[in-house]
């Protein structure tokens, strides 16, 4: 965003930073694939100060947005252009989560070195403020930099930190955890067209809400964005489609912790699918939600008529005694396949989330828990996570706390390396397990299955292709999980992670030239191998429709019989809970009881 005519101009340079992979290169492609909303949030709110002349009218604003994973940092162009307007600016890194947080200040030493204004935002500052009794170590070394750390939300609090930083006069910290504002008519996320267009399918993204109502002890969502729902109006999302639809930008991805909880998700629901079915808007949407969605009266339904194409859901775990020592009572197993039918039968495709490492788990139990999956759950995709005190939740205090060992290097709090010890399991054992649960759940055997469930339930098979191709693939042949894959991988020899050597160049381009050979050389027969089963998978539904347990519809006496009900004493005792509740909730009123009262 650039505005001519006044006297000064504010460079405001916003950026998200990656992180680094295990050989210290920034995790950069040429599209990558989740957009960053954080990014959208705080470039919203700088545009509309610099449209209301927050630094008064003989000021304008030179705004530029970043997203690292998919776009190079160039430092020292971003301290020439500070030098050029007289040091009058601010870079914000936004959005930095923990695994992010090394980049960012690799990022800050040289702008700071160079008198460049900084401040550092996001969950990693927001979660240890708020959780911590004192300031760890990596938040002093920011300080001792000479950065400003910003924690909470900048709704509000935009202004300020613009005014500040025009004067010269930064706080050390921003501290807003305990006063998180309203969301209702604050200006809505927002990219420019070229920074979304180097996302996949120029997918958008937008929070409608912020908050969760439960209390699960791994996630920081509830210590860094409350427990209380607080939302956009309907009125604020239409506004927010309709911008983006006059840009050419159809794709969304709602950034919700859980949208289903979200309490105005029927009045969104509504107002875009009228957008769709009478204005022929072609909005397309990507949503998380709980294991319980499908509980809530007409919410598949309509998440299916607005567009929804691909949910995630935090199945987390399928033996209830991992899932209350997480705290995460909502979720049942009774429901599993329940909410799994529902979504298949709307044709929308299903990601589940999955954690390693909870206390009671072995990699015996693991195997097992992956095989009853594959069996028994009509799952599209599944994903796996190693279980991360990350900072700012619960877990993570429990075991700072405690003085409990956990990993210094921040850079591997991304949930794809171990970081702390785990009861049964060695640290070789726990990353075997992981790299195991990859290839057992993504065969060529399973995939097949998945190809033949979704041309069972009508599924578009193309679409389910590109999703099985990234997830199937992203950790064998680039290295990385899949929600940090992308397009392209693009990296440059002299962004390195500082301490390992910066490669000679005799040495680095022959090896990075075999290695964009060889892996689109594996990416391109894993693609065709991949088609060869969706398009077996497509004759034979042709020829006989295709049926097993998972797609078998759900009934009473099931939970005798099938393993994941049965399959240890934790998920029969939890079965026979679910019965005695169900029993209690459905028990006939005595007419003697009414009489009493």
């Amino acid at each position: 965003m650039v505005a001519t005519g006044a006297a000064r101009r504010f460079q405001l340079v916003l950026i998200k930073p990656s992180h680094y992979d295990d050989d210290g290169y920034v995790i950069q492609w040429l599209r990558s694939s989740i957009p960053a909303n954080s990014l959208a949030c705080v470039y919203a709110l700088a545009a509309d100060a610099a449209e209301r002349q927050v630094l008064g009218p003989d000021v304008a604003f030179d705004i530029t947005a970043v997203d690292e994973t998919n776009t190079r940092i160039k430092v020292a162009d971003i301290v020439a252009r500070m030098k050029r307007h007289g040091g009058f600016g601010l870079v914000g890194l936004v959005g930095v989560q923990s695994n992010q947080f090394p980049r960012a200040m690799d990022i800050a030493r040289p702008l700071r070195a160079a008198g460049v204004p900084v401040v550092i935002g996001g969950f990693h500052v927001s979660g240890q403020l708020a959780m911590l009794p004192e300031r760890p170590a990596d938040l002093q070394e920011a300080l001792d930099l000479g950065c400003t750390l910003f924690a909470g939300e900048a709704e509000g609090r935009m202004d300020r930190v613009l005014l500040d930083a025009a004067e010269g006069r930064l706080q050390p910290i921003y501290d807003y955890m305990n006063d998180l504002p309203d969301l209702e008519s604050a200006p809505v996320p927002f990219l420019p067209t070229e920074t979304v267009g180097r996302v996949f399918d120029h997918h958008a993204s937008f929070d409608a809400g912020r908050g969760c109502p439960f209390q699960c002890s791994f996630c920081t969502i509830i210590n860094v964005q409350g427990r209380k729902s607080r939302r956009r109006t309907p009125d604020d999302v239409e506004a927010l489609i309709r911008r983006h639809w006059a840009h050419g930008i159809k794709r969304f991805f709602i950034t919700d912790d859980n949208f289903a909880r979200n309490k105005d998700w029927e009045a969104i629901f509504d107002r875009i699918i009228k957008i769709r079915e009478e204005e022929r808007i072609d909005v397309r949407l990507i949503i998380q939600v709980d294991t319980l969605c499908h509980k809530i009266e007409n919410f598949i339904e309509k998440a299916r008529r607005a567009g929804v194409t691909r949910v995630f859901i935090g199945l987390e775990n399928i033996n209830p005694a991992n899932l209350m020592a997480a705290n995460k009572r909502q979720n049942k197993i009774t429901e599993y396949r329940k909410m799994l039918l529902a979504w298949k039968h709307a044709g929308v495709l299903t990601y589940a989330g999955y954690i390693l490492g909870f206390p009671g788990d072995t990699p015996d139990s693991i195997r097992a828990d992956i095989e009853i999956i594959k069996r028994e759950l009509p799952l599209d995709i599944l994903e796996f996570f190693f279980l991360t005190p990350l900072p700012g939740s619960e877990d993570h205090k429990t075991l700072w706390t405690k003085g409990v060992a956990m990993d210094p290097d921040m850079n591997k709090y991304d949930l794809e390396h171990v970081t702390t010890a785990h009861p049964k399991m060695s640290k070789a054992e726990w990353e075997a397990i992981y790299r195991e649960a990859w290839k057992t759940y993504y065969t060529p055997e399973h995939a097949l299955t998945i190809f033949r469930r979704g041309a069972a339930t009508g599924m578009g098979l193309s679409r389910l292709l590109a999703v099985l191709f990234i997830f199937s693939a992203a950790l064998p042949i680039e290295r990385v999980h899949p929600l940090q894959v992308g397009g392209g991988r693009m990296k440059s020899r002299r962004d390195r992670r500082p301490g390992l050597p910066i490669e000679p160049i005799w040495s680095y381009y022959p090896k990075r030239l075999w290695e964009i050979v060889s892996t689109h050389a594996r990416l391109g027969a894993h693609w065709v191998a991949l088609d060869i089963l969706r398009r077996k998978a497509k004759r034979e539904q042709a020829k006989q429709p295709y049926t097993d347990i998972a797609l078998t519809p759900v009934t009473d006496d099931e939970t005798e019989t099938l393993d994941i009900f049965t399959h240890n004493e934790d998920a029969r005792r939890n079965v026979a809970h679910v019965r005695k509740i169900d029993a209690l909730t459905h028990q006939p009123v005595q007419p003697h009881i009414i009489a009493a009262e």
